[in-house]
């Protein structure tokens, strides 16, 4: 870190930057194994200084393959191995958050280190939670993440940016739920057995908070395939539910009897599951969420 005689930058991507030469300077600079990206990337092997590896792919702007295996292995190295690897993937990162900065301060007649500031949070925030790493292009999400924060700063002053599509860069917009607080919602399928109880603050963490799955998986002691899974049937019965009015209305006890008896099945899966000494036949029947 910056030694007592130096003054801490006031900048927020300054601050990046020369937390980032602690972490990489002699004469103990912290190192990345490309050996964990897997073959097939053209990354050289081996273990490799951040510096380094950054300088290699500021060099191979087109190596998109190296590069979404080297962000895949950061984030999930950000999201699992503490703080030192937050501080790596946003130094990492910052030529382009530079650029970002840069675009968004054209025009801009406010404090330059706000637009800073807004931008490495969105990018934190997308690290810590948003980029979902089974989707392609892991890196481009983070930038756009907090190019994104950038702009809506400035947008919420009134300060115009153009650009090609504004929808494009704004995004999505989520659609009201009709059904009321989708907590509640959540709440009262855990009371019909549609999930179980250890399973509504997970499920409301990735679907409502869209927390990093990564984290979360292994909390529960399982793969992050296997809670994708989970999640999946657990997304199947909340919408039969909703289709069938059974979490916005009464359910018959005909519906709450067989609702309780897929609970125990599961159940009785997941314990079968967990001492089973071969998982493979369940796997295959597709039993093991």
């Amino acid at each position: 870190m910056a030694s007592s005689d130096t003054a801490w930058p006031d900048s927020p991507l300054d601050a990046v930057d020369a937390a980032f030469v602690a972490l990489t300077r002699d004469p103990d600079p912290m190192t990345f194994d490309l050996d964990r990206c897997g073959d097939g990337t053209g990354l050289p092997r081996g273990d490799i200084t951040l510096s380094a590896l950054r300088d290699w792919l500021l060099a191979h702007p087109h190596a998109y393959k190296a590069r979404a295996a080297v962000w895949r292995e950061l984030i999930l190295r950000a999201r699992m191995d503490g703080p030192a690897w937050v501080v790596a993937a946003a130094g990492m990162a910052l030529p382009a958050l530079r650029r970002c900065a840069g675009q968004l301060r054209v025009g801009w007649s406010g404090d330059a280190y706000d637009i800073d500031a807004e931008i490495l949070t969105g990018f934190l925030e997308a690290l810590r939670d948003r980029v979902d790493l089974s989707q392609p292009a892991p890196y481009a999400s983070l930038c756009m993440a907090g190019w994104r924060a950038g702009f809506e700063l400035r947008q919420s002053v009134g300060a115009a940016v153009p650009v090609d599509d504004v929808e494009r860069v704004v995004g999505p917009r989520t659609p009201s739920v009709p059904y009321g607080h989708p907590d509640l919602l959540v709440q009262r399928a855990v009371q019909l057995g549609l999930l179980d109880a250890n399973e509504e603050q997970p499920y409301i963490d990735l679907r409502l908070g869209r927390r990093a799955i990564e984290p979360i998986a292994a909390a529960l002691g399982i793969t992050v395939d296997a809670l994708r899974m989970r999640l999946r049937r657990i997304d199947e019965r909340i919408a039969r539910a909703l289709a069938n009015g059974l979490l916005t209305g009464v359910a018959s006890p005909q519906a709450a009897a067989e609702l309780a008896a897929d609970a125990s099945h599961r159940e009785r899966t997941r314990i079968a599951v967990a001492t089973s000494t071969d998982p493979a036949p369940l796997a295959a029947a597709g039993l093991v969420a």
